[in-house]
């Protein structure tokens, strides 16, 4: 399954190919439901935590915590065909 292409980004709001606008959203291959960055305990700074870097990384998965161009370098990726995963957030 090929990851979803984030068709508009503008304050508030967020539209992926085939789905509604969201405020925040997950997005994956196949997939992009709303995201409450509360329930994971993310906050502005730093973003994501520490540790969930560190858990991905010892994965083999490649992570890049992003606060500008998140979604040009996104849709890049998935025009490549690599399978991308993200979490956004649009009032920031």
């Amino acid at each position: 399954m090929a990851s979803p292409k984030i068709a508009s980004l503008s304050w508030g709001q967020m539209k992926v190919e085939g789905s509604i606008l969201y405020k925040d959203c997950k997005v994956w291959p196949g997939g992009s439901p709303a995201w409450d960055w509360r329930e994971t305990g993310t906050e502005h700074s730093p973003g994501v935590p520490p540790s969930t870097v560190e858990y991905l990384e010892k994965q083999g998965i490649d992570v890049r915590v992003l606060q500008s161009h998140t979604v040009k370098e996104y849709n890049a990726l998935v025009a490549q065909g690599i399978r991308v995963e993200g979490v956004f957030h649009s009032t920031c």
